[in-house]
């Protein structure tokens, strides 16, 4: 008998430990769940600032063709922190009432100036595979008199490993295959 109620027991601890488990893994995937949520719906939040923040720029002034978030030219960037970097846009400044109904053609590309030094000594290739996405793109279409919506992101990954620098890299853009205006310098400071 004794056995018996010893078994009953050890079967009903063993039960409630499996429940107990089970209820905490289920809130462990729950809040893990949450957390990366979250943090998409901060990354959606931040590039909506981005793009009313570069329509206000464009706003200031009609004749610019060209304009970045920050507005400075200057991004700070931590260690070991990644999808962050800096927005821009472009603006086709060609007369709307012209008789083209073809938009012009846009590319751009980012780089590191020929000729600039990185001051923590790293070679520009390593650089630029900071850049995850938005290095460059070709055959934007863009109506005279119109600018990109939603503007163009570029985003670094910045590794643990990587020495505090500043780097200057550079936005160029042609226009149906020639330079459009003068191309941007972008000052990024990646600090530990």
């Amino acid at each position: 008998m004794t056995n018996k109620k010893a078994a009953m027991e050890m079967s009903v601890g063993t039960i409630v430990t499996v429940v107990l488990l089970m209820t905490v893994l289920i809130m462990g995937l729950v809040m893990v769940r949450n957390i990366f949520s979250s943090q998409n719906e901060n990354i959606d939040a931040m590039d909506d600032a981005v793009k009313d923040q570069l329509k206000d720029l464009f706003a200031e002034d009609d004749g610019k063709k060209v304009v970045t978030v920050p507005s400075t030219k200057r991004v700070k960037m931590d260690i070991g922190t990644s999808n962050t970097g800096f927005g821009f846009s472009i603006r086709n400044v060609g007369d709307p009432t012209s008789q083209t109904i073809d938009p012009d053609i846009f590319d751009y590309e980012v780089s590191i100036p020929e000729g600039d030094s990185i001051s923590c000594g790293i070679l520009s290739e390593e650089a630029m595979n900071l850049i995850t996405l938005g290095k460059n793109r070709y055959g934007i279409p863009i109506p005279p008199g119109a600018l990109t919506e939603d503007g163009f992101f570029v985003r670094y990954n910045i590794p643990e490993n990587f020495p505090p620098c500043h780097i200057r890299y550079q936005i160029s853009i042609w226009k149906n295959g020639v330079i459009y205006g003068i191309p941007t310098d972008m000052d990024v400071f990646i600090e530990g």
